[in-house]
């Protein structure tokens, strides 16, 4: 009796509280199902409740649902939800795509010849994994950066080789060692030598757990049919954001029991650069017979006065699916939007509406920054930290703290002091052979002898021990700047001990851009620095500067603002949100070269605002960035019609003409992405004026071809604008 009654009172609860379009979603179970599910509507209580729906009310075995999320952290949320709703501490597979993928490999790993204790592996293993492959046969940084290699391995797996995994599971490893070692072509010999190492400890990537189980299905009908029959309820979160894999997988696991209920929004796609494609969402009945829509417009998260502004940011992508958010709380504030003179000003401001709304009795950690990309928050948590404003940095190091910034500072620390600290950090980056061995040399002798590593190695430098290394080369540097940096400005020192030490040589050949980005927003504080300081400030005035921001003790409080990129914030949602540095060039990101990449980022500019429950702040700084260009706002700024927003200030017509003048320039050299018209490397084209050529390279960040045109005895670059025409090879 008791059980029944607990049983009626969960089912009371999962259906409690639903709207209209909700309980359609919650209790339409048969089919194929597609909920456009707006930001704010209650995708997730949709989809839990669902789940306990299923289980509760239908009587079917948790056992058999699958529900996919997209990250680790909503499955483990959906679980415990799904938990309290059904009392069942059996609750199904509720997992990512991957984590789903390992249950199958674990089940029937012996049809790959796979043990079941496997390894998944990511990439910081898959550089381990190429460390050992670079030495092994020779090859340096220059031959091609970890990120590139990670990317030609996905590219060769998904796309050219889709077969590449029959070497690992059919090949005895001593042929695939062989096909590694006999590999001539730096590609060949990293894939072969990835494989390899794979098979070598029984690892799979990401793509592998995919791959593998689209194989064992095929292979093995029987396999492919339990699972099918197992899973008679399919539903799937985000799908706006599934790749050809996992699109794939998912046909295949619904077509016994033809039961898949899917939730996304096309206007929250922001992952096309990790494989996503919104058509899939979008062309959904298309493809699957009497599919039923269901929309979920209403949104409990924001006010209209938020929600007004995201509708009309989001209307001015072409390639959507026309809708409005729909609020459902009443009136609000406005949405405030400041133009700022520089980035400190822009700073300030934040900070000032932060301790207005703190002094009101608002917690810190209701209030959110939301930023483009990570190297954007230095000059914030510069002033942050003079405010004595407590703040955390999500998935992201605070701006003083990050590697390349310390290893920087180090070296500026060593011209002036020669400190044991700075040595230690970077006597041997980039690498100049003074490894551990000789490291023990130098702190023995200062034992004995007293003072510096430095002094150590200068005394110690004809020691036999630091022959075939480059301490003589680092003295000199070190030298060299030292007795002059007092007469020159702290930017062009900083520049020259960069260029000179190898330092920022490194990093391009790493390929990393974020490193590097974070290198041009330092050098842009040093310039800042000079300005306001004034033409007598000098290197050690810098350094203690920069100590007390990169040491001031900040209380560990739990009540702190967050700090945060807009991609880490998707799914969330938080009382108040400033987005910062709402500049082209930086959101819009530089690197957006085609019209479908700049819908997205509007997509990504929809996703941030739609962050804000009660107020929302929108900022800008004006001024010049360190490579001397202008600063404009955004073009999302200007996509919002002006009414809805509350200007600080008016913004004056010069300035929104000479943005839209400067819009217009840069979409001018936006390109269609049509896979059809970019040509690979290898490939034959031919050029109106230089004739035929074959293509040497891609560059994506240029937006360019590089290519050996037959008549020319250099290469050239291309720019994709230019329209080529396929060729015959010779």
């Amino acid at each position: 009796m008791n059980k029944v009654s607990s049983l009626g009172d969960r089912m009371e609860d999962v259906l409690e509280g639903l709207n209209s379009s909700q309980l359609e979603a919650v209790t339409s179970t048969e089919g194929y199902i597609r909920v456009i599910a707006g930001a704010g509507s209650g995708k997730t209580r949709a989809l839990t409740h669902r789940f306990a729906y299923l289980v509760n009310e239908l009587g079917v075995l948790p056992g058999n649902i699958l529900c996919v999320t997209f990250t680790n952290k909503a499955a483990n949320v959906m679980r415990q939800r799904i938990h309290k709703l059904t009392g069942d501490n059996d609750t199904g597979y509720i997992s990512t795509f991957h984590g789903f993928c390992v249950n199958i490999l674990q089940e029937d790993s012996h049809a790959v010849s796979y043990p079941k204790s496997f390894l998944v592996i990511d990439n910081n293993d898959i550089d381990d994994m190429l460390k050992i492959i670079y030495e092994e046969r020779g090859l340096t940084l220059r031959d091609k950066t970890f990120a590139q290699a990670r990317d030609m391995f996905e590219i060769r797996k998904c796309v050219s080789e889709p077969d590449y995994f029959l070497d690992m599971i059919q090949q005895p490893i001593d042929q695939l060692y062989e096909k590694y070692m006999n590999a001539s072509e730096v590609n060949d010999i990293l894939f072969y030598g990835y494989l390899y190492q794979e098979r070598k400890t029984f690892a799979v990537d990401y793509n592998d757990l995919i791959i593998l189980s689209l194989y064992i299905f095929q292979e093995h009908p029987d396999i492919a049919l339990k699972w099918q029959q197992r899973l008679e309820y399919i539903q799937i979160d985000e799908f706006q954001d599934i790749d050809p894999l996992q699109y794939r997988l998912m046909s295949v696991l619904q077509s016994y029991h033809h039961n898949l209920f899917i939730v996304g929004d096309p206007d929250q796609t922001i992952y096309t650069w990790r494989g996503a494609n919104v058509k899939y969402l979008l062309d959904f009945d298309q493809q699957f017979p009497d599919v039923k829509t269901i929309m979920m417009m209403e949104n409990y998260r924001s006010t209209p006065q938020i929600l007004i502004v995201c509708n009309s940011l989001i209307s001015k992508n072409k390639m959507r699916m026309k809708k409005d958010l729909i609020p459902q709380r009443p009136d609000g504030v406005n949405v405030v939007c400041h133009l700022a003179e520089d980035a400190e000003s822009e700073a300030k401001w934040i900070v000032k509406n932060i301790e207005t709304l703190h002094q009101t009795g608002i917690d810190y950690k209701d209030m959110t920054i939301l930023y483009r990309a990570h190297y954007v928050t230095r000059t914030i948590e510069e002033v942050f930290l003079k405010a004595k404003i407590p703040y955390q940095i999500y998935s992201g190091v605070q701006f003083f703290g990050r590697m390349e910034i310390k290893d920087t500072l180090c070296y500026l620390r060593m011209i002036v002091y020669k400190d044991d600290i700075s040595f230690r950090r970077i006597c041997n980056v980039p690498k100049r052979n003074i490894g551990i061995r000789r490291m023990v040399f130098l702190e023995d002798y200062t034992k004995t002898q007293g003072g510096s590593l430095y002094d150590a190695l200068v005394k110690n430098i004809d020691n036999e021990i630091f022959k075939g290394t480059q301490a003589r080369a680092f003295i000199e540097l070190i030298e060299s700047f030292a007795s002059g940096y007092e007469d020159r400005p702290i930017s062009e020192v900083l520049t020259d001990i960069l260029n000179q030490s190898g330092y920022e040589k490194m990093l391009r050949t790493e390929g990393s851009q974020e490193r590097l980005d974070n290198l041009a927003e330092l050098k842009q504080s040093v310039y800042e620095f000079e300005t306001s300081a004034g033409e007598e400030t000098n290197l050690e005035a810098y350094l203690n500067n920069v100590a007390m921001f990169s040491n001031m003790d900040m209380a560990d409080a739990k009540d702190r603002v967050k700090m945060m990129t807009v991609h880490t914030a998707k799914g969330l949602e938080f009382p108040y949100v400033f987005l910062c540095s709402m500049s082209e060039g930086i959101f819009p990101s530089k690197k957006t070269n085609t019209f479908e990449s700049m819908e997205e980022e509007r997509r990504l500019a929809f996703v941030a605002l739609s962050r804000a429950e009660e107020g929302l702040y929108i900022s800008q700084a004006a001024g010049m960035n360190y490579d001397c260009s202008l600063r404009y706002p955004s073009r999302f700024i200007l996509d919002i019609d002006p009414a809805l927003l509350q200007y600080t200030e008016t913004p004056q017509q010069s300035l929104i003409t000479e943005t839209r003048s400067y819009i217009r320039i840069v979409d001018g050299r936006l390109r269609t992405s049509n896979q059809e018209d970019i040509f690979v490397i290898g490939e034959r084209i031919e050029h109106k004026v230089f004739g035929p050529g074959t293509i040497k390279d891609v560059n994506m960040d240029k937006s360019a071809y590089v290519i050996q045109f037959d008549d020319m005895p250099t290469e050239r670059q291309i720019s994709f604008r230019v329209k080529l025409q396929k060729a015959e090879k010779t």
